[in-house]
């Protein structure tokens, strides 16, 4: 009897194979000439070669399915399982505006036309200005966008990047190194990323550099090749620190900028590089802005309120 080995890489194995390994019942009432031995991360399976030709395939189709949606469940299998072979384009119409399918599967869309002017305009640019008040999703639309483009091959990694100014606060007094004072500066990022990648495969991007996150600082003499870049809190930016980030960009990449011109934490006679850009690049072909508002707001109903009422005290 043939023995074989196939193993799942940044894929959490409990969620492959179920709840008391639900999938592997499932696959063996399909392969019942095929014993099934599932320990860690690793598939044993013994039997005739033939045999275990179709079932690495099956196994394979359910592996993508799962990297791609982060869910798997009976139909699913059954319909990869006994499927010809084509590819089942029964949801292709259904799910065309989602971005990514985040962690157990979550459909993550542009929920308003901004958003949805965000992703129109990344299809026809190499890089956009998404500028707004917090609560617009700019920077989620923006996570999503990155990450739909590392599934589909479009780019090999993603780069998140903030300067590292603080808002009232003092990154020195905090304790640690580098990296834990800024870890949790960086943490919308994350956040973004935990809703759309499992916890197996992030940590593995990042321990691989193929996410990578890190102050705007780090950028300095780099070129950014083959990636999707995404400057955030970018109204923080100075002019040099603006034109240093801008021309960064290697061939067959993607750069999104957002940020916020209320509420720079810069010096108070400090020029923010963010309007700078704003102005400076507005009518450069390849080059979009798109400006988000209350309108856009998807957080808690009162962060709508709350930035029409402070709107009124700052135009007074």
């Amino acid at each position: 009897m043939n023995e074989r080995i196939i193993e799942l890489t940044e894929i959490n194995p409990n969620d492959f194979f179920g709840a008391q390994n639900s999938t592997i019942s499932q696959l063996k009432t399909y392969f019942p000439k095929i014993k099934i031995v599932a320990r860690g991360n690793k598939l044993k399976i013994y039997g005739e070669p033939e045999i275990l030709d179709e079932f690495e395939k099956r196994v394979g189709m359910l592996i993508k399915y799962y990297m791609k949606y982060n869910k798997l469940d009976e139909n699913v299998i059954e319909r990869l399982i006994t499927s010809t072979g084509k590819e089942d384009k029964s949801q292709s119409g259904k799910v065309s505006d989602v971005l990514v399918h985040g962690v157990s599967g979550k459909q993550i869309k542009a929920q308003t036309e901004n958003q949805r002017k965000m992703v129109s305009l990344m299809t026809k640019n190499d890089m956009l200005f998404a500028v707004g008040p917090a609560g617009t999703g700019k920077t989620y639309t923006a996570v999503a966008l990155a990450v739909r483009a590392l599934k589909e091959k479009e780019v090999r990694r993603i780069i998140l990047t903030r300067p590292a100014v603080e808002s009232g606060e003092n990154l020195g007094f905090l304790p640690g190194d580098l990296k834990e004072k800024l870890d949790p500066y960086m943490q919308p990022l994350y956040d973004a990323l935990r809703d759309m990648i499992p916890h197996e495969r992030l940590e593995s991007h990042l321990e691989k550099g193929i996410i990578q996150i890190a102050p705007l600082a780090f950028m300095r003499g780099r070129t950014l090749d083959n990636a999707f870049v995404i400057l955030d809190e970018a109204q923080n930016t100075t002019h040099a620190q603006m034109k240093m980030f801008l021309t960064r960009m290697g061939v067959h990449a993607k750069f999104i900028i957002t940020g916020d011109p209320g509420q720079i934490d810069l010096p108070r006679k400090q020029i923010s590089g963010l309007k700078q850009a704003l102005l400076a690049l507005k009518d450069i072909n390849g080059i979009a802005q798109v400006y988000l508002d209350d309108k856009d707001v998807v957080r808690h109903r009162l962060i709508k309120k709350i930035i029409k009422a402070y709107k009124s005290i700052e135009t007074e």
